[in-house]
């Protein structure tokens, strides 16, 4: 089994300067944020409850409470 140096060498090693800087002009230039990237979104749907689903709980919430509530009487 050979141990290899993961330390570049710049003097075997492309594009390194002494003591392993790179110099400027060797890499590519920072991408820009991805913000704007796609399509542009014009219709964001709402965030808050819709009024089906709240009627539909309070239904449910309703008949729960009912039906509690007639077996409360029920008992005495």
């Amino acid at each position: 089994m050979t141990y290899a140096n993961p330390d570049p060498e710049p003097k075997r090693t492309t594009g390194l300067e002494e003591g392993g800087q790179v110099p400027p002009g060797e890499t590519p230039p920072a991408e820009g944020g991805l913000s704007e990237t796609g399509p542009r979104e014009t219709h964001n749907p709402t965030k808050g409850w819709s009024t089906v689903p709240v009627v539909l709980i309070g239904i449910v919430v309703a008949a729960v409470l009912v039906f509690f509530v007639g077996y409360l009487i029920g008992l005495l």
